[in-house]
């Protein structure tokens, strides 16, 4: 169905809001919108792990603009709590309903791989986030190396650690790829370089939430006292792992170095409880995966690769994963906050 917006109107839309864009969510004041001119009108759907959390709550920020910006229909769904089989059912019902595109950030690989296929087979675009094994996608694309984000959170363990004992690392399931291979990056980065320091048991598992965070946080140290570190991956685990250290009474005692947002996370940071987060902003990664899908509708898949850019914040320079693995971008996206600078981020 033809939209009345013309490509060209796109483009000047965001030369109009330039002046503006440090008012936006996403600052599109260099954006790249050859890639995503249009005359068409797509709908284009992002379907995250979960709905309802601050961290999903600013991707739709980004999705959002995205529509505003473009004058597309985009819109972002998620299941209520961490699970494989909704976010399943959430792609059936986009594809029965005949969407032009569907962005996902995966809960399990896995899970989703054979119902994109059925997605991709009815035409429908797919482009996904934290995925970077997942294969029945147009593209994937990471805000950063996987394994660098890993290793940087080690390193920032190991120096309230003192470079030794034993930690825990959280993911949100052990099907999760980005968040597995950010935790694969930090043991690595600690077996390289801290060799006094020590994995205490199996990655545990917290399903994106941060009560159960907080709840097998506390039984693993519960049942090993000698724990000293934790390494999360998922967001919520920078508010389960402070308020489990502020409410035992381990401050200073026990450290965490993780994926978290000043707005979860903050109160922990300023009081001493936890002493670092890293992020990336997911309102940019969904407006990534949006400007991709675009590009992918309007068949200029061949101009999406290494060195490409976005014109978006940590996105300007794109790598891709490997010879083999061309459709796996990653940028260089990501944050590294304390208790000192956490005022820059209102989020």
């Amino acid at each position: 169905m033809k939209n009345w917006l013309t490509s060209l109107a796109v483009a000047a839309a965001f030369a109009a809001g330039a002046a503006q864009a440090q008012d936006s969510v996403v600052n599109t004041t260099d954006i790249n919108s050859a890639l995503i001119q249009t005359d068409e009108s797509y709908t284009i759907a992002t379907v995250v792990k979960v709905d309802g959390i601050a961290w999903f709550d600013r991707m739709r920020n980004g999705v959002q603009q995205f529509g505003a910006d473009t004058g597309l229909d985009t819109y972002m769904v998620g299941p209520s709590s961490a699970d494989a089989a909704a976010q399943v059912q959430l792609v059936e019902n986009l594809i029965a309903q005949g969407v032009d595109a569907i962005a996902i950030v995966p809960f399990s690989v896995e899970a989703v791989e054979p119902v994109l296929s059925r997605a991709r087979d009815r035409g429908i675009v797919v482009v996904s986030h934290e995925a970077s094994n997942i294969q029945n996608v147009d593209f994937n694309i990471e805000a950063f190396d996987n394994l660098a984000y890993g290793a940087k959170l080690m390193d920032e363990l190991a120096v309230q650690m003192g470079e030794e004992g034993e930690y825990v690392a959280t993911v949100g399931s052990l099907t999760s790829k980005s968040q597995n291979e950010w935790i694969d990056g930090a043991i690595a980065r600690q077996e390289e370089a801290y060799p006094n320091m020590s994995l205490a048991m199996d990655r545990i598992e917290t399903y994106d939430d941060a009560s159960i965070s907080y709840t097998r946080l506390t039984e693993a140290f519960a049942a090993n006292s000698d724990i000293s570190g934790i390494v999360g991956a998922p967001m919520p685990t920078s508010a389960g792992a402070g308020r489990m250290i502020a409410e035992s009474g381990l401050q200073g005692q026990v450290h965490f170095a993780g994926t978290g947002l000043p707005s979860v996370a903050g109160n922990y940071l300023e009081n001493g409880d936890i002493s670092y987060i890293q992020f990336w902003d997911p309102a940019v990664a969904g407006y990534a995966m949006n400007m991709l899908a675009v590009a992918v509708l309007e068949g200029r898949s061949n101009e999406i690769g290494a060195g490409m850019d976005l014109g978006l914040e940590g996105y300007t320079d794109l790598k891709v994963a490997g010879e083999d693995r061309q459709h796996v971008l990653f940028g260089s996206g990501w944050v590294g906050v304390t208790a000192e600078n956490m005022d820059q981020y209102d989020f």
